[in-house]
C-alpha cells in the first residue's frame, strides 16, 4: 500500500516520469513484496529552483535530481530496502546519480483507501 510521490525539474519530460514511476512500481512488486495492482503515485514537475538537491553532496554528480517519497507500511529489511534502491535505478531511464529516494515507514492504521476507513486497522 506504498504512496509514490516523485518531484522532478520542469525540463523532466512527460516520458522521463513515465520511465521512473513505472521503475518504482516495478521495484515495489519486485523487491517489498507489493502487490502488482496496488499503485498509487503522485508526479509533480516544478520550476528547477523550486527542486534543490545539492550538485555534489556525499560525493554524487547530481545534474539534474528527482526525489522519490514513498510512505509505506513499516516492516521491510534493510536488504529489502537496498535491493528495491538499486532495483529502481536500473529500471528508470533516469541518470542513477539524479534520482533521490526516501521511505517513509507507518502503520497498518495510517491508512484510509476511502469511505472514511481505516481497512487496515486491527
Amino acid at each position: 500500500m506504498p504512496l509514490v510521490r516523485i518531484t522532478a525539474r520542469d525540463s523532466r519530460s512527460n516520458a522521463a516520469l513515465d520511465s521512473l514511476g513505472d521503475a518504482v512500481h516495478t521495484a515495489l512488486v519486485e523487491t517489498l513484496g507489493v502487490p502488482p495492482d496496488d499503485r498509487f503515485q503522485i508526479r509533480a514537475r516544478v520550476p528547477a529552483e523550486e527542486l534543490v538537491a545539492d550538485p555534489q553532496y556525499l560525493g554524487i554528480d547530481r545534474r539534474d535530481p528527482v526525489i522519490v517519497e514513498i510512505s509505506l507500511r513499516a516492516g521491510r529489511t534493510v536488504e529489502m530496502k537496498r535491493a528495491f534502491y538499486a532495483r529502481v535505478v536500473e529500471l528508470a531511464d533516469v541518470r542513477p546519480e539524479d534520482v533521490t529516494i526516501v521511505l517513509n515507514e507507518n502503520g497498518p492504521a495510517d491508512w484510509s483507501f476511502g469511505n472514511g476507513i481505516a481497512q487496515y486497522a486491527t
